[in-house]
């Protein structure tokens, strides 16, 4: 059942405010197109293969590194499947867009006195470039690369590694994801609050969230009530 506004989170018993990236702070919709669209078609036409077949191919290489950092990473991509990702990046730099709402609400966790977070998986080079295109360091007080870390938000030992690397309170923490998979791992660990993102990309369906409240548009919880 998706849940919405009627979902209140309690804001004084938060300190500290992790958020992920790519489908929560920014729409996935870059990220989707560019995996799911224009690598398999630049794969397909340095291979000489039909689009079909390369996107069949590519999945194989997809599903074997699920959820570990090498699905992450823009090196492991451009060796395995010999093309320049970081390039690709640079042709769909107008697809890098902030989800609805997304500024509002940072500034209002700020102006309540928040430690803001970004905590993602993506590869350091893919940080730096939608920090380049939107700025979103202006926005948080830290931002984190599970690649600096070892691990990725799936394991155990990532969220380990950062309570050592970040003094925060884990029961006085909000994590915002997109993914069930990952807000599942921080619960784990303890974080104790968690919110997903039910639409991280504004040209797809949205996704089915049940363990988790969920919302779709950050205004759902603007204004903050303290």
């Amino acid at each position: 059942m998706p849940h919405s506004r009627s979902t209140t989170l309690p804001w004084h018993q938060i300190d500290t405010v992790l958020l992920d990236m790519d489908g929560t702070l920014i729409d996935l919709h870059f990220d989707n197109h560019l995996w799911q669209q224009l690598v398999p078609e630049r794969y397909a036409e340095r291979l000489g293969l039909p689009l079909d077949e390369a996107k069949a191919q590519i999945d194989v290489h997809y599903h074997a590194v699920n959820g570990t950092l090498n699905w992450y990473c823009v090196d492991y991509w451009s060796e395995t499947l010999g093309l320049d990702i970081r390039a690709l990046k640079q042709e769909l730099l107008a697809k890098i867009q902030w989800r609805p709402h997304a500024i509002p609400f940072l500034a209002e966790l700020r102006a309540a006195g928040k430690q803001l977070v970004l905590f993602t998986n993506a590869h350091p080079a893919s940080l730096s470039v939608k920090d380049a295109q939107l700025g979103l360091s202006d926005h948080l007080d830290l931002m984190v690369s599970t690649h600096e870390l070892g691990w990725s938000k799936e394991s155990q030992h990532c969220w380990q590694a950062l309570a050592q690397r970040l003094a925060f309170d884990s029961a006085r923490t909000l994590f915002v994801d997109d993914s069930e998979r990952i807000l599942r791992a921080a619960a784990d660990y303890g974080i104790g609050y968690q919110l997903a993102i039910q639409n991280p990309d504004s040209c797809k369906p949205e996704q089915s969230i049940t363990a988790f409240p969920a919302i779709r548009d950050y205004a759902e919880l603007l204004p903050l009530v303290i």
